[in-house]
């Protein structure tokens, strides 16, 4: 799975990301975006009509599918051993809930080397302990650059953590296209 993390700028640099993925895209995609109160389901909605892929809220003991999957409004999105997602309403995780260091970090535990991290635009540091932790089990990390960032706060930290790769925006999906499902031949 791919979880994807962003901030102020998020809506926009998500557009682009997830819009350069095909609608076949096999691997499948979490995402963590602050936003204010409200508007989690209008972002939900308008990406599902903006990118090829199939874009919904994520739902509690879903099981990890080909899609586009947004945290809901006050719930951290966690990755559970065997491929389950569970909605978690305990405090916030450094002031933030969803939070992308939940999300990343139980993606590192329950996925291992099959995870893949992305920091995208944002202000404060939520991701990068999520993202070391991918890195540390061997998945793909990736932090956007400064140039292509509305605010480079998230991914200058996720980059300090451990990014294998910093990139501009338009290149994020590009990376992405190149991971294969676990059943396909590299």
């Amino acid at each position: 799975a791919v979880g994807v993390v962003s901030s102020a700028g998020g809506p926009s640099a998500l557009s682009a990301v997830l819009g350069g993925l095909p609608a076949r895209y096999p691997i499948p995609v979490l995402v963590v975006q602050h936003i204010a109160h409200g508007f989690t389901e209008g972002l939900a909605r308008w990406l599902d009509q903006t990118v090829p892929l199939p874009v919904a809220l994520a739902a509690d003991g879903q099981r990890l599918a080909p899609g586009i999957w947004v945290a809901p409004e006050h719930c951290h999105l966690v990755v559970l051993p065997g491929g389950r997602l569970a909605l978690d309403r305990r405090s916030p995780e450094a002031g933030h809930r969803p939070s992308g260091d939940v999300l990343l970090t139980s993606m590192a535990e329950s996925l291992g080397r099959l995870a893949a991290g992305v920091v995208l635009t944002g202000m404060g540091r939520d991701g990068a302990l999520g993202l070391g932790r991918i890195a540390r089990v061997g998945g793909l990390t990736i932090a956007q650059d400064e140039a292509t960032s509305a605010v480079f706060g998230m991914p200058r930290a996720a980059a300090a953590a451990g990014a294998e790769v910093v990139l501009p925006l338009g290149s994020v999906a590009g990376r992405l296209l190149a991971l294969r499902p676990p059943e396909e031949p590299a």
